[in-house]
């Protein structure tokens, strides 16, 4: 709640928020007082020193009072009143800290001021006293390679030292003292250093007492435990050695490392203390400060062997509250379950918790346990062997090794002290002045408590040990332990069934609330005990506290010489100094952490620990905290106690009822300090509520799942697996849940600590967690109770539950003393669905304290109802876990049975003979029931089961006079119910439609928030997602299709899977296959799929797709009824891109008919014509790799009829044939020069032929008339031209809507393309190769269609032209699929073994058809174009008058009347398929006229070795005409005898773009262009207007032909020859054209003398 956004009326209230009161510590009754002089700021954060204290105000500023003798003027003086620290103005300080006398403070952006004394470099500032003002403090990384400035996220100051915790939560240290955890033997640290140790581990918070350090870490997840190392990390020599003797094994681990102590890495919690004795000798010596961490090396030797080897196996136990204490040996106190259970491993022992009333029997328990221990042992052997039978028959080999070896160390350490264990050391008197005597006595009464281990035989967890791989090993050389094999074997007996039960987390909820799953790690000196590691060593390393794994602690507090730990359950675990009370508990020995006992059943929820005191803030009544205290009390003059006053326990300090609500508490050194709030409208309370009945919660649900859950999943044979699952299911959702909640408690922990700006509640922030996990719990929950849960496990829990019946009702807060026992449980499992009630509640007392316009009133409100809906969603689902329980006892029975599901829940059934099936027999008996994922039919014996996710439920009409029927459809049945009444008719009909509604929706368990929950649609969709199996349609049988459906049929995208493999994924209609799909059918004996992609029609392949054989055959093309018909490509053989052969052309019903090519690459011939029935049929062309060509009949594939055939040289035969290349009857075979021979012939071409007939030799001057006749019929014999490629242009006619070309209506046309253009866009958008975006805009234009309304102009001529070449654009308009078809066919016609000069003129008059064909299309759909050859009038604004060539005068005499423009196909439709097929088309042209071509090249090349002047000469072009200046490079300069390619140079370039056109219209442009370039620069020269003749104008002409040196200038005359517009021939370009013709041929046979 932030004053800012408060409103006025809060105003008040605001400055009632982070009082501080202050009173002096000791003091029995003591009075808190406001600090004097305060001025009315709220303090968020305060710290206080030994004499000092510093405060963190709201805004950022922090202010200091008490003593301060590093301030400058100031330095006897007593500050009451505090004053700002003006050095840190402009910095936001968030948070402060103050060591004994030292302070210090972090910015918002992570930097840390420090100041006051600095006697050991606390302060980080180097040889300096004092640090008056506060100083930055640079802290970075050295070992980067970019040394980044760390930032800092918190601060702890002990008496010498300080630590920092970083943003990615590492420490730094600096200051003096091995409480710093470095590396280091040089003090002080004055440059900030990173704690090594814990690098890579998350800490989570840092605590500093005088001279000791504790970290709170997150442990590691599970899957970062290391396995235990075999071989040392430093020397690899192994750590455990085994030696057989006839009797026994002699186990050593007694590895010494020679490295001493190094440091782990980095996430190793296996810290291999090899010898960490050494290095502590040579630390301890060394060290420079650490004189109380000197002691005589015996000594030391002495205490390192008890620390490493026994401490804790013998430490006494008599109140011990928890699960385990452990030395760093790992050796834990069992608790009583484990001794109940004779030593069977039980799971993790961090939550064997136990109820703290029962902790008197342990005592008795553990004794009967070790009775075979003399009492008062003597340090005989005897004993200790005893002892360590006694742990070995517990636990492993290893562990019993270490402990044998623990015990021998020991006889050594009880030798050196010789004292007998059994004496008791009397408590220091309270008299004794001397605090040293205190400390030499309390020392002593440590080493005695770590040797009182009569009672307590210390059992191992050996799994835990295992799994948490920790590896301690001895530390001193030399134990040989001793262990005889049949103790070995007793080991190896089976242990008891185990189930663990590990508090789940999330890791998600970890991420935003705090963790429970923390270690506490200390070092520094622990004369006092304040590591809790069971000894007084000092600690140079962080080591773990390993007896507060699992207690999930959440907060550390260090004192003086003591420390305390906060766990999540509310509890305070205390140890180290205990000389005034301030542990508050009795237990010893005090070095390890024991729970406090600070009130009976209240939560502590804050702790402070000061130099010799403990505080603690605890719930009170009406929520409102209570501040406990323990710890030195100031005796007043007539108080004459007894002496041992000072172990009191702790006191009721305040009740705070006046004050208002605590808030945090902090423990200096004489003085105490609290930060209060006021209640203000109820905030505050409403707040504490929330946490301490949060904090209450968690309690309880631990109660249950230690004291109930884990017990019951203990117990042996609890039923059927499903059971066993389900319950498993259920605890851990509970346990789950039950982490949440502990972490929500310790997050509003700090959240009351902190700023309480109501935006940032955890239960606001994060509500999908909440509602989440209580969801699934609840799920998890009745899932059980459905399968009938706590009855089943009533009978084998029996006992354990009657015994705990008390606790149950307990737990459960039932009164009633008769209730059963499944009752009870049921009760206590649906506990935790109530706090939803109290969240909502809670939040909704919150909300009123805003104003109602304000954002957090909404949002408070909102979540509110969230959680109300919710809690009402969840009893809802309760109820209906009951009901369907219910049913399923009331009729038991093998057919229930089978439908009894864990998540099924019971809707309505008609046993109340309800509801009828229409037309039953009079006997049969129809039983319906309705759950919430299907509709089961139940007759006699059989029962059917309809999933709702496929069942349609309507209303019958109430015309076929059937009034109160409903129709039920599934896929492949319909039935009709009748119901008894209208009244049971809607009952069903609501019913089914609502649940058939519920389970499409999915099993989302939430109910939909911000929507009051009643509101719910009637009616379920009629199309909808589903799947199904088939079980009855003989096409469909044990077919799944998942997809799409409407009204009981597959429609729209779906997949369908048969049982044999077969699968169809793609669209449906009305249940049949329709649409684009895909087919897979699986080849048993190729192991492949026939896999088609495609279009289908009525369940049948139809219309375009492409069909992968298995064999490796691939066609593309049309379908029909599952057959290839129409157009289609398909090419054989193994490898499809180089395939053996490829035949492309027309197909009827899966056969070969009509025109094809067929490509026998393997042969290398190419056929090209008729096929009937897969075979060559009718006229053909073959043509060969070989150069050979045949036209003529063809019959069942052989050449056979008349024929004609050519070789490459250009003999022919012409005459009739039997069989492929075999000649048979009358013919005529010509030579190529000329002579022939008639008659009878027999032979195959190439091997030998019989000729009977005549031979004639020509006339000379009959040969050159006679030779081109044979070569001018070519192409008589072959397909015409219109006859090829029927089949793609049917397929455009069809795809435009018309049975026969040019028959069908015109606008129908137009919406076919309109539907296949939105269809295909439609299709390549779910397709993953998305369209360009140029291909998209063309799409997008090809949206408006061309307008033909009025008379026709050349600007609709262009328009038409421009939607032309867009639609040929794009594959998706059917014009341009035609075209694209058309290019394929052609290439694949044309190219490879069809680039032969002989097929030339086929080509042409190949495109030409094209044209013809295409045109009519064109013509169909704008009607208004004029036909072939007709002209459009050009408006008379057109005819600008334009310069005609032959005369320099513009031209716009009457007499020469300029023509319209003319249409022609190959005008309109040239353009846009010319470019297509230029390549194949031109190659053949090449071919074709490669002889002459050669000539021409041959004479150009020699021509142009002559200078400019020398070939106009001898070209004979008149010298006026030669230029005589030339500009180059935009300089003019005179032509020279010796230039070379200088002049009419722009007519040459203009030429020569000849090659770079493709359409002869184009290309006749650039000759046009040719020549008004000539004239142009003849002009400049000449100066005045003149007419060309045709003498004066074609040397000049010929000169730049030569000039533009054009390789391939034949082919390019004769395309244009072929293909130029008849009505050009006579016009000027015709002329022009043949110049450039003439030139051709002149140059061929021009004469170089």
């Amino acid at each position: 709640m932030d004053p800012k956004e408060e409103s006025s009326a809060d105003q008040e209230g605001a400055r009632e928020r982070g009082l501080v009161y202050t009173w002096q510590a000791g003091c029995c009754c003591p009075d808190p007082e406001r600090l004097p002089g305060w001025s009315g700021k709220i303090v968020l954060q305060a710290a206080v020193g030994i004499n000092h204290g510093v405060l963190l105000s709201e805004d950022g500023e922090v202010y200091s009072f008490g003593k301060l003798p590093w301030r400058v003027e100031l330095e006897d003086a007593y500050i009451s009143c505090p004053i700002l620290e003006k050095a840190l103005n402009g910095q936001h300080v968030v948070t402060v800290a103050a060591g004994s006398f030292h302070c210090g403070a972090v910015t918002e952006g992570g930097d840390v001021y420090m100041w006051g004394g600095n006697s050991a470099g606390q302060c980080a500032v180097a040889n300096q006293a004092f640090v008056p003002e506060p100083k930055p403090i640079s802290i970075s990384d050295s070992e980067a390679s970019h040394p980044l400035p760390i930032r800092i996220l918190q601060l702890a100051c002990g008496e010498e030292h300080t630590l920092a915790l970083s943003l990615s939560r590492e420490i730094w240290a600096w200051g003096s003292g091995c409480q710093l955890g470095l590396i280091t033997n040089t003090f002080p640290v004055t440059k900030p250093q990173k704690v090594e140790y814990l690098a890579g581990r998350v800490v989570l918070q840092i605590a500093c007492g005088a001279s000791h350090s504790l970290a709170l870490v997150q442990c590691l997840p599970t899957q970062d435990i290391k396995p235990i190392p075999e071989r040392c990390n430093h020397c690899s020599q192994l750590l455990i050695t085994m030696t057989d003797k006839e009797d026994h094994v002699i186990i050593s681990d007694s590895h010494c490392c020679p490295l001493g102590v190094v440091l782990a890495n980095s996430h190793s919690e296996c810290h291999i203390s090899c010898s960490s004795l050494e290095t502590l000798e040579r630390k301890s010596i060394t060290s420079s400060q650490g004189d109380d961490c000197q002691k005589t090396l015996t000594e030391d030797q002495a205490l390192a062997a008890a620390e490493y080897d026994a401490a804790s196996v013998f430490s006494n136990s008599d109140a011990q509250e928890d699960s385990g204490i452990s030395s760093p040996g790992n050796l834990l106190i069992m608790d009583k379950v484990t001794t109940k259970q004779h030593l069977a491993s039980l799971p993790d022992h961090p939550l064997n918790e136990k109820p703290m009333d029962q902790q008197p029997e342990q005592h008795s328990q553990e004794e009967d346990l070790t009775a075979c221990l003399p009492s008062p042992p003597g340090p005989g052997t005897s004993a200790l062997n005893s002892l360590v039978v006694s742990c070995a028959s517990a636990v492993g080999v290893r562990v019993a090794a270490t402990c044998e070896a623990g015990a021998l160390s020991l006889k050594k350490v009880m030798n050196f002290y010789g004292t007998v264990p059994g004496d008791t050391v009397s408590p220091p008197s309270a008299g004794s002045p001397s605090l040293d005597g205190v400390k030499d006595s309390r020392e002593e009464q440590v080493r005695q408590e770590s040797m009182q281990g009569k009672k307590s035989s210390s059992l191992v967890d050996i799994r835990e040990e295992e799994s948490e791989g920790v590896c301690r090993r001895l530390s001193l050389p030399g134990l040989l332990s001793q262990v005889s094999p049949r103790l070995l074997r007793k080991v190896g007996r089976a242990k008891m069934r185990t189930v663990a039960l590990t508090p789940t987390y999330s890791g998600e909820a970890d991420a935003l609330l705090p963790s429970l799953r923390t270690e506490v790690w200390s070092w520094g000196k622990g004369k006092e005990g304040q590591l809790g590691h069971g000894d007084t060593l000092p600690r140079l390393q962080p080591l773990c506290v390993k007896s507060l794994d699992g207690k999930e602690v959440i907060h550390l507090s260090a004192g003086g010489h003591h420390s305390l730990a906060l766990t999540a359950k509310s509890q305070v675990y205390s140890w180290g100094s205990n000389t005034f009370g301030q542990l508050s508990h009795l237990s010893s020995p005090t070095t390890v952490p024991r729970l406090a006992k600070v009130c009976d059943d209240k939560s502590i929820w804050s702790i402070a620990a000061g130099p010799d005191y403990s505080l603690f803030l605890v719930d009170g009544e009406e929520f409102q905290p209570l501040l406990y205290y323990s710890g030195r009390e100031e005796k007043k003059e007539s108080d004459v106690s007894s002496e041992n006053s000072c172990f009191k326990n702790s006191t009721l300090l305040l009740n705070c009822s006046k004050l208002g609500y605590i808030s945090s508490v902090m423990a200096g050194g004489n003085n105490c300090l609290a930060l209060v709030d006021k209640n203000i409208m109820g905030y505050i309370a409403s707040l504490h509520e929330l946490a301490s009945m949060e904090r209450q919660f968690y309690s309880k649900l631990s109660a249950i799942k230690s004291q109930v859950l884990r017990p019951l999943l203990g117990l042996d044979n609890l039923g059927a697996s499903s059971t066993v699952q389900l319950l498993q299911e259920m605890a851990s959702t509970f346990s789950k849940l039950c982490y949440l909640i502990g972490q929500h408690g310790a997050s509003l922990t700090s959240f009351i600590q902190g700023s309480k700006e109501a935006k940032n509640l955890a239960v606001l922030k994060h509500s999908s967690l909440f509602l989440e996990s209580y969801t699934e719990y609840c799920t998890s929950l009745t899932n059980f109770l459905v399968m009938g849960g706590f009855t089943l496990l009533s009978k084998p829990a029996m006992d354990f539950l009657t015994k705990s019946q008390a606790l149950l009702q307990d737990l459960s807060e039932t009164n009633e003393e008769a209730l059963p026992l499944v009752d009870v449980l049921n009760t206590l499992f649906f506990l935790p669905i109530r706090r939803l009630h109290n969240y909502a509640r809670t939040l909704l007392k919150l909300a009123t304290c805003f104003e109602v316009a304000s954002p957090e009133y909404q949002s408070l409100q909102d979540a509110s109802s969230c959680y109300e809906t919710l809690a009402v969603h969840l009893n809802r689902k309760r109820k209906e876990a009951e009901y369907t329980l219910g049913f399923w006892k009331t009729f038991p029975g093998k057919m229930t049975d089978s439908l009894r599901k864990p998540e099924r829940r019971l809707i309505c059934e008609s046993s109340n003979r309800g509801l009828s099936l229409q037309h039953a027999g009079r006997f049969s008996v129809n039983w319906f029931i309705l759950f919430n994922d299907a509709l089961v039919h139940a007759q006699f014996s059989t029962h059917h089961i309809f999933s709702l996710s496929t069942l349609w439920v309507e209303p019958v009409s109430e015309e076929s006079g059937n009034m109160n029927g409903l129709r039920v459809t599934t896929p492949e049945e319909q039935f009709i119910l009748v119901s008894s009444t209208p009244q049971e008719k809607t009952k069903w009909l609501r019913a089914i439609s609502q649940a058939v509604d519920q389970a499409l929706k999915g099993t989302t368990d939430l109910p939909p928030y911000g929507v009051s929950g009643n509101i719910q649609r009637q009616e379920p969709p009629i199309s909808r997602s589903a799947k199904y199996t088939f079980y009855k349609d003989p096409r469909l049988k044990d077919a799944t299709y998942n997809g799409r459906w409407l009204s009981g049929k597959p429609h729209g995208r779906g997949v369908l899977k048969w049982a044999d493999g077969r699968m169809y994924s793609g669209m449906f209609r009305s249940g049949l296959e329709d649409g684009h799909g895909e087919y897979k059918i699986p080849s048993k004996i190729l192991n492949k799929c026939d896999r088609y992609v495609g279009y289908w029609k009525e369940g049948k392949m139809c219309g375009q797709g492409i069909y992968s054989y298995a064999t490796g055959e691939v066609y593309e093309g049309s379908f029909q009824d599952n057959m290839r018909h129409g157009h289609g490509l398909l090419r054989s053989g193994k490898l499809t891109s180089t395939s053996p052969s490829m035949f492309i052309g027309q197909w009827v019903m899966d056969k070969k008919t009509g025109y094809g090519v067929f490509d026998d690459i393997t042969r290398g011939e190419k056929y090209m014509g008729m096929w009937q029935d897969d075979l060559g049929q009718g006229n053909g062309v073959v043509v060969t790799q070989f150069g050979l060509y045949y036209e003529g009949a063809f019959s069942s594939n052989k050449m056979m009829g008349t024929g004609v055939l050519l070789s490459e040289d250009d003999t022919v035969y012409e005459g009739e044939f039997s069989d492929n290349w075999t000649l048979n009857g009358k013919g005529r075979l010509t030579l190529p020069n000329g002579d022939n021979i008639e008659g009878i012939f027999s032979g195959e071409w190439g091997s030998g032929i019989k000729i009977a007939g005549t031979y004639f030799k020509p006339s000379l001057y009959d040969h050159e008339k006679d030779r081109p006749k044979t070569l001018r019929k070519l192409g008589n014999l072959a397909v015409p031209a219109d006859e090829k490629w029927k089949a793609v242009f049917e397929e455009c006619w069809h795809q435009l809507g018309c049975e026969q070309p040019g028959q069908g209506d015109r606008w129908k046309a137009w919406d076919n393309i309109a539907v296949a253009l939105t269809t295909n866009r439609r299709q390549h958008k779910d397709s993953p190769e998305l369209l360009s975006r140029s291909h998209a805009q063309t799409l997008e234009s090809l949206e408006f269609i061309p307008k033909h309304v009025g008379a026709f102009t050349l600007e609709k001529y262009d328009n038409i032209k421009k939607y032309l070449i867009k639609a040929c654009d794009t594959p998706l308009h059917p014009l341009g699929k035609l075209v694209e078809t058309l290019v394929a066919v052609y290439r694949m016609t044309y190219v490879g073994v069809g680039a032969n000069r002989r097929l030339l003129q086929e080509a042409v008059r190949e495109i030409k058809s094209y044209l013809k064909r295409i045109f009519q299309l064109v013509r169909f759909l704008f009607p208004d174009l004029p036909e072939e050859g007709s002209s459009i009038p050009l408006l008379v604004t057109e005819t600008k008058g334009r310069r005609s060539f032959c005369s320099g005068k513009n031209d716009s005499r009457p007499e020469s009347p300029e023509p319209g423009y003319v249409v022609t196909s190959s005008g309109l439709l040239l353009p846009v398929l010319l470019p297509r097929l230029y390549p194949p088309l031109f190659m053949l042209y090449a071919l074709d006229n490669e002889r002459e071509e050669d000539v021409y090249w041959e004479c150009v090349l020699r021509l142009n070795k002559q200078p400019d002047m020398a070939l106009l000469s001898f070209l004979g072009v008149q010298m006026k005409f030669w230029p005589t200046k030339t500009c180059i490079l935009g300089e003019n300069r005179k032509v020279l005898p010796n230039t070379k390619d200088a002049c009419f140079a722009s007519a040459v370039e203009c030429l020569q773009q000849i090659s770079t056109t493709f359409t002869p219209a184009d290309k006749l442009k650039v000759i046009q262009q040719t020549f008004e370039e000539i004239s142009q620069s003849v002009l400049e020269s000449l100066h005045e207007d003149f007419l060309w003749s045709m003498d004066d104008l074609f040397p000049v002409f010929l000169y730049v032909v030569l000039r533009a040196r054009i390789r391939n200038l034949g082919s390019e005359v004769h395309l244009i020859e072929d293909l130029m517009d008849p009505y050009l021939q006579h016009g000027e370009q015709g002329i022009m054209f043949t110049t450039l013709k003439a030139c051709y041929y002149q140059i061929q046979h021009e004469k170089l003398t």
